[in-house]
């Protein structure tokens, strides 16, 4: 430390380097002959003298002392000068003062610029603390240096997040391609099922129409019958009606029953019970078809979510929440509905589905109908039921699609995300793969809109989860969608 400050002692303040030709002011401060000389000697020195230190002021100008036993110590350790690599006539200017015409030697701190030996003798610099170019050029180096280790370790980390998305969107890719694949599975199953119902159905009809055809044909050929024998019985009669003979007439056997109720009553008996399709029976396996095409085993085995219809669970609900009798709309009630305290019961504007779900994929959708202050989720059953922390989105048990006014954002454990662009639709649908632990948000307009997706792990079965500050929340599907 003592050797440091003898160096410093034996620098000149001006030039800041080792004192040649050292001079003494009556100050005391010791300054090279050459840089007080010229500091003083300035074409724009006013009439006053001061020390470039001190800056106590000379009215005359001051003898200068030499100070011979510095002036050995300094000659002794004395240095060369550190030589700069010949430069050009225009890089020479540029090392110049612009002001004083003279060699930048200083860098001022508190202007953050470079100066001359006038500059800081007797220009807008006096009296700032000063630095040599190569002080200064090794401080800016360093924190240069500082800034480069920051700007790698940003650099590493954006390359990180670059791979990451990079991977993500590589992923997210697979995984459309393969719905594309799934949904075409789907389809081409769906259209050799429906094709095979189609078959099914028509030959069912052509059955019938045969079976029909055939019992009409044979009541067309017992009438027919019919017919010929009454003919025949009503020559018969025309003969006997034209005899002369009374005893002839007489004599002849009775025609028997003219109108045969029997046969009437069979025939139409006959009709009735096949004279025409068996359009229940048709419908019923048109029907029963349909449904097991569209079957929910169906969907799972395509790898698509199944609608899960949700109805609300009344024994959670929140006093001042009215739940309609289908349990499939929530809305805000003007008073107490005096349902009984229960752990189960939340005390906020909020309502469980009495579905819970641990495993699969499913969806549901929900119809706002103009509200705009709502949150709508998911949640573990293990939520609070009270205080400010049982609302969904402000816990780490729920997540959470809110609006407020019209802004939208998404929340989890109090975090949240805004979301850029306005929902365009009062429906909204809400998908849960649980083995891939998502949860996500699509506004339901043409084309829907993914809103934003949840990744977590899932450690409890899941319910969905309403509240309403004000208007209603519906829940069903829009099949036009």
């Amino acid at each position: 430390m003592a050797s440091a400050d003898v160096r410093t002692e034996l620098h000149c303040s001006i030039c800041m380097e080792i004192y040649r030709d050292l001079m003494t002011l009556p100050c005391g401060h010791n300054f090279c002959l050459g840089c007080i000389t010229q500091a003083w000697d300035h074409p724009g020195h006013i009439t006053e003298y001061k020390c470039p230190k001190c800056q106590k002021i000379y009215l005359k100008r001051p003898g200068l002392i030499r100070n011979t036993a510095f002036h050995n110590v300094s000659g002794a350790k004395s240095v060369r000068h550190t030589l700069l690599p010949p430069t050009t006539d225009l890089e020479m200017e540029n090392r110049k003062c612009s002001v004083h015409n003279e060699l930048l030697k200083y860098y001022c701190t508190e202007d953050a610029a470079c100066a001359c030996v006038s500059c800081y003798v007797i220009g807008g610099h006096v009296g700032h603390k000063m630095m040599s170019l190569d002080e200064a050029s090794e401080e800016k180096k360093k924190k240069l240096r500082n800034d480069l280790q920051k700007l790698m370790a940003e650099t590493e980390k954006t390359e990180k997040r670059v791979q990451s998305l990079k991977e993500r969107k590589r992923k997210a890719q697979e995984k459309a391609d393969g719905d594309t694949e799934r949904v075409a599975v789907l389809f081409r199953d769906l259209r050799r099922r429906l094709e095979q119902l189609e078959k099914r159905v028509v030959s069912d009809i052509t059955r019938q129409v045969q079976q029909m055809s055939l019992m009409y044909n044979d009541v067309l050929q017992q009438l027919e019958i019919k017919k010929e024998e009454l003919s025949r019985k009503m020559r018969h009669m025309e003969e006997l009606c034209n005899m002369t003979d009374p005893l002839t007439v007489l004599q002849e056997s009775d025609t028997g029953d003219l109108c045969d109720t029997e046969d009437r009553e069979r025939h139409d008996k006959q009709l009735h019970d096949g004279g025409d399709l068996d359009v229940a029976g048709i419908s019923h396996t048109l029907h029963t078809g349909l449904s097991d095409i569209m079957s929910g085993s169906l969907q799972k085995t395509s790898g698509l979510p199944v609608y899960a219809d949700i109805l609300l669970d009344v024994t959670t609900a929140g006093n001042y929440l009215h739940i309609s009798a289908d349990r499939k709309t929530v809305s805000r009630a003007d008073s107490s509905q005096n349902r009984p305290e229960t752990p189960e019961r939340f005390q906020c504007l909020q309502v469980l589905s009495s579905q819970r779900f641990s495993s699969g994929q499913h969806y549901w959708e929900v119809d706002f109908g103009g509200s705009v202050m709502w949150r709508v989720g998911m949640c573990y059953p293990s939520i609070a039921r009270r205080g400010p922390e049982a609302v969904i989105g402000s816990n780490e048990k729920s997540w959470a699609l809110y609006r407020w006014n019209n802004q939208y954002t998404v929340r989890h454990n109090s975090e949240k995300i805004q979301l850029s662009d306005k929902i365009p639709s009062d429906r909204v649908r809400i998908c849960l793969d649980y083995e891939a632990g998502q949860i996500s948000f699509y506004a339901l307009c043409d084309p829907i809109r993914h809103l934003h997706t949840f990744t977590a792990t899932f450690t409890e079965p899941l319910h969905a989860v309403f509240w309403i500050w004000k208007g209603s929340i519906k829940i069903g599907r829009n099949q036009g969608i």
